[in-house]
């Protein structure tokens, strides 16, 4: 009679690692312990919290945010075109003189100028920041982790990813475990 243990076939395949998520309790443990990694050398990390952390992205390397120049950019756009539209509807395509007004009345596109300049500015945040953080993302690996349902309410995550040349399971696990976290949980790919 076969072992069935011994049969390779049977095996369960070898677990490949995503990262390490440690959970802590406050938005102060949390920046500390980025605070903590970053100096440690670990580049390659991310935070889940239910609201944003002053001074954390600098602490994940993240690099500061020029959605307000594409948004003041696209605004600037909008404006032009908005006030244009107009301009050209009323005088050059279809000029039609009303109780001796100018057909260039600046005062009465101010209303549709201005819409039209929010509405682009408002749609081109929203698109260009769901862009930007690859959303919706239906499925990521940290989702797996026990608890993580708890980073949208009340609990704070930090994932280091074995992506990061300074990771190692044993140190890395040890180093999160001294920052003070209620759990360092293994992120399976």
């Amino acid at each position: 009679m076969s072992d069935v243990a011994a049969d390779p076939r049977t095996a369960p395949a070898p677990v490949e690692l995503y990262g390490l998520a440690a959970e802590y309790e406050t938005s102060d443990q949390v920046l500390a312990a980025a605070t903590a990694a970053h100096k440690a050398g670990y580049r390659r990390m991310d935070a889940y919290t239910p609201y944003p952390v002053e001074g954390l992205d600098a602490m994940l390397g993240q690099p500061p945010s020029r959605l307000g120049f594409v948004v003041l950019a696209v605004g600037i756009a909008a404006l032009v075109a908005g006030f244009g539209m107009q301009w050209f509807a009323t005088v050059e395509f279809y000029p039609l003189n009303v109780g001796g007004r100018p057909l260039n009345s600046w005062p009465n596109f101010i209303v549709i100028t201005f819409e039209i300049t929010v509405l682009l500015s408002a749609l081109t945040a929203a698109g260009v920041m769901l862009a930007r953080n690859g959303l919706p993302q239906l499925y990521h690996s940290i989702f797996n982790t026990p608890g993580f349902e708890r980073a949208s309410r009340d609990r704070f995550f930090l994932c280091i990813e074995t992506a990061d040349p300074t990771f190692d399971a044993l140190d890395t696990r040890a180093f999160l475990e001294h920052t003070g976290a209620l759990a360092v949980t293994e992120v399976e790919r």
